[in-house]
């Protein structure tokens, strides 16, 4: 395949890296006719082509990943031996077998390529992906090859691993629901076969040989027991415990069904008075547990319960005696000396020893701009370090850094009652007193006329009244919308929270990272037309700082041949200035411009260097040549979403951010008193406190760690990443930025689907009230009872899956039925 070419909006050719399909600055890197975007995709293309697996790039289109913001990786932790023990899966002798986790796993190529590492190294044996959980398993000679070359062979082709020290902590932790796959596959099993022998009793075929139907009978019984003893033993033992803490809740009736229709189900078999029901008792415990499986396992792949082991790297590196050495996180003490490299996150509270620290803190407090720090200030735990390696000493242990208390509050160990739960129990505590004292009342008034009639009263009372259907319209209505959900890349944690998300009132937003495009900016530049020669000028000095205005700057001017820069200096917080090619040059904010020349410029509403909506003014040789103005991104969308959610919701904005997009925000926002700024952390969990305390049910939607105690504290919490297998914080559900624009409809659509778990209610409420009228009267028999509870459950079932169907494509959710 030959290099893609592309027109941009301004018709200038774009040249297309074959191997991540990036846009390439120029055509310098290349291999005959294929030109790639840096080095590092050069690079994997040499590794593939080597082994003869260039079909790589033959099942998709540009599939690789791009190399080009990958910095230098430090895999030297993997030659400790109790790290290496804490990650493999299994070992003996020399073969060993790993799980990686590996979120770039994206396409079939990358499927195509991971299975086939063992063309790459021969010590590989096996490998296999999952690509729904993106994880690889690989087997391998561990004589040939360490834990630590595997990393590297992976990292080298573009797929390293993610290691991180939750990681380890969840190793061996089954996430599989497999004791309640058993039970579903048991009782499914049961009743299928129980259904088939049960045939001649359906048609009414008259048995010739009694001891042929009595073998059946008792072979129902058989196939009864484990569904009756192990499948339904759930329901019992959750009606135990409540009936030990004085309550009654929604299992007691379920539980007092289930044994009635066994019960008397064993005494016709064993008496020879009929067949039993248990085709009936079988189906009802199956349907139940396949509601139950909907529930449990939907998107169980994806972590909701994240902290700060989602992110802290399984180890660090230790400076000791003038040497570096890796050591497990778990065993970093106060007084260490670490060092942390481009790119590292800082694992604790620490005082910067050498080095110059430009810390990103915008998972921990929101600001997405870089902070320097010099020798002998303090870096909190969670700071990403953007610029060399740093030396640094640990002041604080890991549990006990600023970022790690953010889950020490009480609101993480928060546990909260469903909505339709509490219902459910609280109709079920009085629906099985008034239905047993229906039951008992009805018997003693037919005992006098017939004692068998009397018995069938009460059993079909019990049986027909069970409050089944109830319990599976929630379920099945909130599953079907996960479901729906999850279509639309919106990933919700379980059914209590869309059921908290419809009954919503109040919504809280962050910015950075939320309603704003995570490093995309606007920029744009208002002065005198500049030449070649002057972009060439501002390009060169902007080249030399690390500052991210600066960078975005640098990417907005064209040109590569650059000039030299002497007596450079960054002023922190204010900008920069030297000499290019002769002329004296000043970048920043109008109070550098006021400090070092003599331009008087007008700031209006220009602030410091390093916040949002901001003027970097551009002096050459004493004179202004105008400034660029730099605001946020804002993602696709926006302003429909708040203006749709404003109509029904209120609505506020918190941001660990300064006031400098205030302007911006008021084209979306109506109201000033709506935004807040400058908010740390606490802050936005003390006003979600608030609100709450008001009465308000609160939505909160942010993206970093500085969000997780709001998110966390609030009825609802709604992280938005660009990548859902990778991290961000806790929360009730994950949604892709993308994908934000249907945040309303999702919202709306939760408060639906709590209303048709009403009508579900009500309809439930109905077939029993129908059903009772004619058990009361014996107009209907335990056999003819027995059939209705499970069809009136798959009737609710139906309109449950029908109706949210119906309403998500009524909303776009869904395409087609």
């Amino acid at each position: 395949m030959s290099e893609s070419i592309s027109q941009n909006s301004n018709t200038k050719t774009a040249l297309i890296c074959y191997h991540c399909g990036d846009e390439c600055k120029d055509g310098s890197i290349a291999i005959e006719e294929k030109l790639f975007c840096c080095n590092g995709c050069k690079t994997v293309y040499e590794i593939l082509d080597e082994n003869r697996l260039c079909n790589y790039y033959n099942l998709d289109e540009t599939p690789g990943i791009s190399q080009r913001n990958i910095g230098t990786r430090n895999f030297e932790y993997l030659d400790d031996q109790q790290t290496v023990n804490q990650l493999i899966d299994f070992t003996e002798g020399e073969v060993t077998k790993v799980t990686f986790d590996i979120p770039q796993i994206h396409c079939s190529s990358c499927i195509w390529l991971l299975e086939n590492l063992y063309k790459l190294n021969s010590a590989v044996s096996q490998s296999n992906v999952d690509f729904l959980k993106k994880k690889l398993t690989v087997t391998f000679n561990n004589y040939k090859l360490s834990l630590k070359d595997l990393v590297i062979l992976l990292a080298s082709i573009g797929y390293q691993p993610q290691i991180l020290l939750e990681s380890v902590d969840i190793k061996g932790k089954d996430h599989s629901h497999r004791k309640l796959y058993y039970k579903v596959g048991i009782a499914g099993f049961c009743f299928l076969n129980i259904m088939m022998l049960s045939f001649p009793e359906y048609l009414g075929i008259d048995f010739s040989d009694a001891m042929l139907r009595r073998y059946f009978t008792f072979l129902n019984l058989v196939l009864a027991l484990p569904v009756f003893l192990y499948s339904s033993s759930g329901y019992f033992i959750s009606a135990i415990r409540g009936l030990k803490k004085k309550t009654i809740n929604i299992d007691v009736p379920i539980s007092l069904g289930i044994t009635v229709l066994f019960l008397r189900s064993a005494f016709e078999v064993i008496s020879g008075t009929g067949a039993g029901y248990f085709d009936s008792m079988t189906g009802l415990v199956f349907f139940l547990l396949v509601g139950k499986l909907f529930q449990e396992k939907t998107y169980a792949s994806l972590n909701f319960e994240r902290n700060y082991k989602s992110f802290f790297p399984l180890s660090v590196t230790i400076k000791k005696e003038g040497k570096e050495k890796s050591i497990s996180l778990s065993k970093l003490e106060v007084g260490n000396r670490i060092i942390v490299r481009q790119g590292e996150i800082v694992p604790s509270d620490s005082i910067l020893f050498s080095g110059n620290g430009r810390i990103d803190y915008s998972f921990v407090t929101g600001e997405s701009k870089p902070v320097s720090k010099v020798s002998g200030e303090m870096i909190y735990a969670g700071g990403r370090q953007i610029g060399g390696a740093i030396e640094l000493e640990v002041i604080k242990e890991v549990s006990q850094s600023y970022l790690t208390q953010l889950w020490n509050n009480d609101i993480f160990s928060k546990k909260s009652e469903s909505y339709f739960t509490h219902f459910s129990n609280t109709v079920s505590k009085y629906f099985t007193f008034i239905i047993l004292l229906i039951a008992i009342v009805s018997s003693l008034l037919w005992l006098p006329e017939s004692i068998g009639t009397a018995v069938n009263v009460f059993t079909a009372i019990l049986i027909v009244a069970c409050p089944c259907a109830l319990v599976l319209s929630v379920p099945f209505t909130l599953g079907n919308s996960l479901r729906i959900f999850g279509k639309n890349k919106f990933y919700v944690k379980n059914n209590n929270a869309i059921e908290n998300m419809g009954r919503t009132d109040s919504i809280v937003l962050d910015k950075t990272g939320t309603i704003t495009e995570s490093g995309k900016s606007d920029i744009i530049f208002k002065g005198k037309v500049l030449n070649s020669s002057e972009q060439k000028i501002i390009k060169s000095i902007v080249r030399n700082s690390v500052h991210p205005l600066s960078r975005k700057i640098y990417k907005s001017l064209e040109g590569e041949d650059l000039h030299p820069v002497t007596k450079f200096e960054e002023i922190p917080g204010e900008g920069i200035k030297g000499i290019v090619f002769g002329h004296e040059v000043i970048v920043g904010s109008g109070n550098l411009v006021a400090k070092y020349s003599n331009v008087q410029i007008h700031n209006g509403n220009s602030s410091n260097y390093q916040t949002y909506s901001t003027r970097v003014h551009v002096i050459i040789d004493e004179e202004s040549v105008g400034y660029f103005e730099i605001s946020n991104s804002y993602r696709d969308g926006v302003v429909s979403v708040v203006k749709s959610l404003g109509k029904n919701y209120d609505l506020y904005l918190l941001s660990g951010d300064n006031e400098g997009e205030k302007e911006n925000l008021l084209k979306f926002f109506s109201d000033e008193s709506q935004l807040y700024f400058n908010k740390t952390p606490e802050d936005k969990l003390d006003y979600i406190k608030t609100l709450q305390n008001n009465g308000n049910k609160v939505l909160m939607v942010g993206d970093g760690l500085n969000d997780a105690g709001a998110l966390k504290q609030s009825d609802v919490g709604i992280a938005v990443t660009d990548e859902t297998g990778s991290f961000s914080p806790a929360s009730d559900a994950i949604l892709d930025a993308e994908k934000l624009n249907l945040l309303p409809e999702f919202i709306y659509f939760s408060r639906e689907s709590n209303y048709i778990i009403f009508i579900s209610f009500i309809i439930s409420f109905l077939y029993n009230l129908i059903g009772l009228g004619f058990a009361v009267q014996g107009l209907l028999s335990p056999i003819v009872a027995a059939i209705l509870m499970p069809v009136s459950s798959i009737s609710v079932v139906a309109f449950a899956t029908l109706t949210t169907n119906l309403l998500a494509k009524r909303r776009g959710l869904i395409s087609q039925l």
